[in-house]
């Protein structure tokens, strides 16, 4: 069996597949081609969920939360 090295693989932008991306709006789910342009103005300006830096403050606390002792 061969091994394929992934890393010297370059593909020019026509050689590429386009992805399409989806996201959920008003409680279903859409493709971000067919917004109008307002609403794919607000998903741009739309900022990622990332769990590390909304828990790495915990780490850095001595104290614990009141609500966690009830």
């Amino acid at each position: 069996m061969s091994v394929i090295n992934f890393e010297n693989i370059a593909l020019t932008d026509s050689e590429r597949q386009p992805c399409e991306v989806w996201t959920r709006v008003m409680g279903y789910h859409r493709p971000v081609s067919e917004f109008n342009r307002g609403k794919k103005s607000e998903y741009y300006s739309r900022k990622c969920f990332v769990e590390e830096k909304a828990v790495s403050h915990l780490d850095n606390q001595d104290t614990v939360c009141s609500c966690a002792a009830e």
